[in-house]
């Protein structure tokens, strides 16, 4: 039997079976991925060297829709709308988040926005030492935000060690369908306004 026209598999292929995996279940394993692609285990190391690569085809494919700004203007725009783009792409794949932080970054897109963080804040004077706390600060914040983005509408349950105090904070937030953007909001502000200061 001669071997078939097009592919079975492809790098694209088995990273989108990877991630409706993660959608459905938080993870991963090669044989749950070689079964969904109805190929064997071995089969999928001829185009891929194990799990840590198909993480970084997931990375690559939440990251390439990130969309870097034109590097005109205030930098603090600059790293805003980063931040933004950044934060809805991880929140549609909200369940890859904590898969992604076990691993180094190795993607292209990914390395392609550290850069464009890296230049916009070294332009803006900031030092080395603290391009990189910022990224890392960015990071902290825009996953963690992602994360809230996909909580449900009400993420605290009702206890009855509720206090007064929190409860009143907490019916602020009830009102609102959009508590998870309005929080990325308020925190990106006092964020940018707090390295303004810097």
């Amino acid at each position: 039997m001669g071997r078939p026209r097009v592919a079975i598999l492809s790098g694209d292929r088995i990273a989108s079976a990877a991630m409706d995996l993660v959608d459905a279940t938080g993870g991963f394993t090669i044989p749950e991925l070689a079964r969904r692609l109805k190929v064997s285990p071995s089969s999928l190391y001829n185009h891929v060297s194990g799990r840590e690569q198909i993480i970084e085809l997931l990375r690559e494919k939440a990251m390439s829709e990130v969309e870097l700004p034109e590097p005109t203007g205030p930098w603090i725009d600059v790293v805003a709308a980063i931040m933004r783009s950044y934060r809805r792409s991880y929140a549609r794949y909200p369940r890859l988040i904590p898969l992604l932080t076990a691993y180094p970054v190795a993607s292209e897109q990914a390395t392609g926005m550290y850069n464009a963080l890296a230049r916009t804040l070294t332009e803006a004077g900031f030092g080395a030492d603290d391009t990189l706390r910022i990224i890392t600060l960015i990071d902290s914040f825009v996953l963690g935000s992602a994360l809230d983005a996909a909580a449900p509408a009400t993420p605290w349950g009702t206890s009855p060690d509720v206090g007064p105090e929190l409860a009143a904070a907490l019916d602020t937030g009830a009102a609102k369908a959009d508590r998870a953007e309005d929080a990325f909001e308020f925190g990106l502000a006092v964020l940018l306004r707090g390295l303004n200061t810097l």
